[in-house]
């Protein structure tokens, strides 16, 4: 079956996606503004550890993450990271708080301090369903698991020796049939901004 539009996870603030969009736009067109000067030699990364928080992006709203990087060989690296975050779900009047947990694996590649990144990653939450019962006429209200994939085109900015970290990049979801969802579902407009250090 093909992959359709859906609504967008519980997780997922539209205010949130417009001030993200906002900053994605200034940011990509400083970095395109950017003028980096041309280096002879690629850099080795001595920094091989990130700690940084995301707003948008893999984790829906914010996520604190930890971030490694697990190999390099000339200007391209592979990182991986997970982080963890909690996001309020109103249900019936209802509000209960629920884990959201990023993984992702990504490449990035540049000489020194300016990269374009490509990742994928999973990101497993706790819902809220609302259900019926057809035999008792009442409605049910239970925490289920539920599965994002998300993808990621962006800018990386990161110095091999470590220090101030910043990455914007462009984050559409792609969700798995997972109860009480039985389709594929694919939500094309979000982005994330993460801030931290390299270390």
């Amino acid at each position: 079956m093909n992959p359709i539009l859906f609504d967008a996870p519980p997780f997922f603030d539209g205010q949130l996606f417009f001030r993200l969009k906002l900053i994605f736009v200034l940011v990509l067109s400083f970095a395109i503004s950017f003028k980096v000067t041309a280096q002879t030699e690629v850099k080795k990364f001595t920094a091989k550890q990130a700690v940084y928080l995301e707003v948008g992006g893999n984790s829906g709203r914010y996520a604190l993450n930890y971030g490694r990087i697990f190999h390099q060989k000339g200007k391209l690296k592979l990182n991986a990271s997970a982080g963890f975050s909690m996001f309020h779900h109103r249900l019936n009047a209802k509000t209960t708080w629920l884990p959201v947990v990023p993984v992702e694996i990504s490449a990035f590649y540049g000489k020194s301090n300016h990269h374009l990144e490509l990742g994928m990653g999973v990101t497993s939450y706790l819902t809220r369903s609302l259900g019926f019962d057809s035999e008792s006429f009442q409605t049910t209200d239970k925490v289920v698991f539920d599965v994002g994939l998300p993808l990621r085109i962006g800018y990386r900015y990161q110095k091999p020796e470590g220090g101030f970290f910043f990455r914007v990049g462009y984050t559409p979801f792609l969700a798995i049939p997972i109860k009480p969802r039985k389709y594929w579902a694919f939500q094309p407009v979000f982005a994330g901004l993460s801030l931290g250090l390299s270390y």
